[in-house]
């Protein structure tokens, strides 16, 4: 630990929750929203129901336009005052859709949520290496994402409670609330972790060689295209999950349950990852992982097309759960393989692979989510295209390498 963090005023469980609580902002404002979508088409006058997937994937385009900022930025002035332009860029998109009167102006707000929520997500890592280092910052971000697990299982429901309470637009109430509280805690007991004499000068020139070095290392490019395309796929399944669930399936307000249902394979992945690098190379495991996803959704067509795109909802259930075990283990990896030869420029080169690989999910994923027709085979062969792409980038890597 620096002389910097010797000072901070926070204490050790203090800081993990703070620093939980801000990246869950952006997995909150996905999340919470799922069960709102149908009474946002219906009050603002949506004709077409998969235009409501465009609140997702909005929100995600601000996002993949806030990471490539928010890191030079951080470094140039200061980690609060990033944080705090990012929380400010946050509320002022919540107060747009709270105050929305049509689809465009919830998608303004949704943009700029994106926009501001990057900054909670991606400077607050650069606070904890600030802070902490080795071991102790591989502990804090054990604790943090086990509890940043929580989100996606508990969030879809929490926003079933309020709709069913106060209607949709109280969520973003709550979202407005819930920033003020995490950012005037963050204000009043977390320090500056970044000294004066260890800023740089911001420079756009920084993260234009940084995407140029990414461009012409083969492993760094590879990586971050197959990480965008798997997000991609993911991404479908976000976007049109309500409408397979509660449309197709008929699960009413069980949605939630069964969304936080699927979101626990991911918790195991990201827990048994950490073994299985140790035995099984990163390489071999994406590639295993890829071909699982590939020869699962190759399997379950199947039954789909038996069906005519509606098996029974036990099949897709036993379909997805493996799907995401899979998908869990390859997030972390496909990062940490895009990364590695960006050791040099570690900020700008994760802001970078960052934005990149969210731009190409967030395409993907609007694209997949924007194909349903009622029926899985969007879904699926959304799942088998993205990892047939995969297998053939990163199979070819390997062959070249």
């Amino acid at each position: 630990m620096n002389d910097t963090a010797a000072s901070g005023r926070t204490g050790f469980a203090e800081f993990i929750i703070l620093i939980a609580s801000m990246m869950s902002l952006a997995a909150l404002s996905i999340d919470t929203m799922l069960p709102a979508l149908p009474e946002i088409v219906h009050d603002l006058g949506i004709a077409d129901p998969n235009s409501a997937q465009l609140v997702i994937s909005t929100l995600f385009l601000g996002m993949s336009a806030g990471q490539i900022v928010y890191g030079p930025l951080s470094d140039a002035i200061g980690r609060k005052p990033a944080i705090s332009i990012g929380f400010a860029i946050f509320i002022l998109g919540t107060l747009l859709c709270l105050a929305a009167d049509s689809f465009s102006v919830m998608l303004a707000g949704r943009l700029l949520q994106g926009l501001g929520a990057a900054a909670a997500r991606i400077v607050t890592i650069a606070l904890v290496r600030d802070r902490y280092e080795g071991a102790a910052m591989a502990r804090i971000m054990s604790f943090v994402m086990t509890i940043f697990m929580l989100v996606p299982i508990l969030a879809p429901l929490g926003g079933q409670i309020i709709i069913s309470l106060a209607g949709w637009r109280a969520i973003f109430i709550g979202f407005l609330v819930m920033s003020s509280i995490i950012l005037a805690w963050f204000t009043l007991r977390q320090p500056e972790t970044l000294s004066r004499e260890n800023r740089h000068r911001l420079s756009f020139q920084g993260l234009a060689n940084s995407l140029r070095e990414i461009l012409r290392n083969r492993q760094s490019l590879v990586y971050t295209l197959t990480a965008g395309l798997v997000f991609g796929a993911f991404l479908g399944y976000l976007n049109s999950s309500q409408q397979i669930f509660q449309n197709q399936y008929g699960t009413g307000e069980l949605f939630p349950v069964y969304f936080g249902m699927l979101a626990l394979p991911f918790g195991m992945a990201s827990l048994l990852n950490s073994r299985l690098v140790t035995i099984i190379s990163l390489q071999r495991l994406v590639v295993m992982a890829l071909s699982a996803v590939l020869g699962l959704s190759l399997l379950f067509l199947l039954p789909a097309f038996i069906y005519a795109g509606d098996p029974p909802f036990w099949m897709l259930i036993v379909y997805l759960a493996p799907v995401f075990f899979a998908i869990g283990v390859l997030f972390g990896n496909l990062n940490a393989l895009a990364m590695e030869p960006l050791g040099h420029i570690a900020g700008t080169g994760a802001a970078t692979v960052g934005s990149l690989s969210t731009f190409i999910g967030m395409a993907t994923g609007t694209m997949i989510g924007q194909s349903y027709n009622g029926t899985l085979f969007p879904l699926v062969t959304g799942f088998c295209s993205c990892t047939v792409l995969s297998l053939v980038l990163t199979t070819h890597h390997e062959d070249q390498s």
